[in-house]
């Protein structure tokens, strides 16, 4: 990589200031196995280095600026605010080129990442019967229903990697089924050990109450032996990942995130973007048809809301 490029890492932010610091801990970790590499950390919420400042950071002394989401799922916030950011980034540092990754995403090496969990949680269970023992993978959740369509494709992938009886998709917010109404039904259809891996990067807000929701369900179901994960977010998988991104290889010239540019996004802005409350209910007329000469695929369904989606 030339030395006149600067890496941003874009983390979605967490109310849980240790999420935060666990990024910043993980980009330190990233620049020991590249020393050579310029990396720079922002956030797009509750975190003191925002989008904007962010893009200012890593354009300082930088020809090219690649900005990588580091998040698992897009939904509102990666396919609006950040595309709008780089846009105004693009405007304000005209001599610099601003390239785009894709973000993380649900393929096979966050499955790797998946399947290491729950591998690790078989064990912890002494390895019982897979018949007999439910997984649940437990997302963030989201009103985006491509990003929840991500998750569900690593449910179908573990299904088939693995013997299990039931593999099964919660939520911890936005979005349902919840992970007690999940373990309700595993336990009813005859599962006498439970998996649950959530599908995080980092701790926050939401981990917490993971663990304080399973111990209400371990003292609801004392028959029932529970496992549960952890966020993986210093998992060697995602630093392999990242390495993969930034080779090059979803850098091709001009490389867009999949709603940068796209005018269906800019004439939801308006509604869009700067409201935090994650509490509208309105859809933005996102409507991403075919029939007005769009070409380009978006994860999400057509009419889907685009709204915040995020705890």
């Amino acid at each position: 990589m030339h030395n006149d490029t600067t890496l941003l890492l874009v983390g979605h932010g967490s109310r849980n200031r240790d999420g935060n610091k666990e990024i910043l801990h993980f980009a330190a970790q990233w620049r020991e196995r590249h020393p050579d590499w310029r990396i720079e950390v922002c956030f797009i919420e509750h975190a003191e280095v925002l989008l904007d400042d962010g893009l200012d950071r890593a354009a300082k002394n930088s020809r090219q600026v690649v900005v990588i989401p580091f998040i698992l799922n897009a939904a509102g916030h990666v396919k609006m605010e950040l595309p709008a950011a780089l846009e105004a980034a693009r405007l304000r540092h005209p001599g610099i080129d601003f390239a785009v990754t894709r973000h993380l995403g649900m393929g096979r090496e966050i499955f790797a990442v998946l399947q290491g969990q729950l591998d690790r949680l078989m064990k912890v269970l002494a390895m019982p019967d897979p018949q007999t023992t439910g997984v649940i993978l437990l997302g963030r959740g989201s009103s985006d229903a491509g990003a929840n369509g991500e998750l569900a494709k690593m449910v179908r992938w573990v299904f088939e990697a693995n013997d299990h009886e039931l593999v099964d998709l919660a939520f911890t917010s936005i979005t349902w089924p919840r992970l007690e109404t999940v373990v309700q039904r595993q336990v009813r259809l005859g599962m006498t050990q439970i998996c649950v891996v959530p599908v995080y990067l980092f701790t926050g807000v939401l981990i917490e109450r993971i663990k304080g929701q399973l111990e209400r369900l371990q003292s609801q179901y004392p028959q029932v032996a529970f496992a549960l994960g952890t966020h993986f977010g210093f998992d060697k998988g995602i630093f392999d990942l990242l390495d993969s991104k930034v080779g090059g290889n979803e850098l091709p010239e001009g490389s867009l995130l999949e709603c940068d540019g796209c005018k269906y996004r800019e004439a939801a802005e308006a509604e869009h973007l700067h409201d935090h409350s994650h509490t509208a209910t309105g859809g933005c007329g996102h409507a991403h048809g075919h029939d007005h000469g769009h070409e380009h695929h978006h994860d999400h369904a057509p009419a889907t809301h685009c709204q915040h989606a995020h705890a």
